[in-house]
């Protein structure tokens, strides 16, 4: 399982950061999760400024990410689900949102948490989701992620 090695940190103080989640729109019970676990994260690290923006796909994740990060947020993560098909489409997709989303963490340094599922099945997915039965919760993950990045870039700053 891919979690395994994960390393393991205690939530940190955000309540002062911008926090935004990008979540995309297929596959809506794993997306539930996917944001749920995102939801738990930013309460755990006391997040009181969370923004949740809709777009349709995986597809149109980094370009909401970019318009996030220009207005100021501290982090954002970017939620979504891609299942293997019988076409290359599944590439194309997967290679987008990993390389675009990429592009906007450094393009205007700011953390992009990366809860991206790239799947071979809907089990995977499911597998990854945070719903009760699930292994892991890729949503809490990469919420936290970008919060321990935001918050050691913010010290970076200071």
């Amino acid at each position: 399982m891919s979690g395994h090695g994960a390393p393991t940190a205690e939530p940190v103080d955000c309540s002062d950061l911008r926090v935004a989640v990008v979540a995309a729109s297929w596959h809506t019970e794993v997306m539930d999760g996917l944001l749920a676990g995102a939801r738990r994260a930013a309460a755990d690290f006391s997040v009181r400024d969370l923004e949740v923006v809709r777009v349709p796909g995986t597809f149109e994740l980094p370009v909401v990410a970019s318009a996030l990060a220009e207005q100021g947020y501290d982090a954002v993560i970017a939620l979504g689900v891609v299942i293997r098909g019988g076409t290359p489409h599944f590439d194309y997709v997967c290679n987008a949102a990993t390389d675009g989303l990429g592009r906007v963490a450094l393009d205007h340094t700011v953390p992009i948490g990366f809860g991206v599922l790239t799947c071979d099945d809907d089990q995977q997915a499911l597998d990854r989701a945070g719903l009760e039965g699930s292994k892991e919760d890729k949503g809490y993950e990469a919420t936290a992620a970008a919060l321990h990045t935001a918050r050691t870039l913010r010290s970076l700053r200071s």
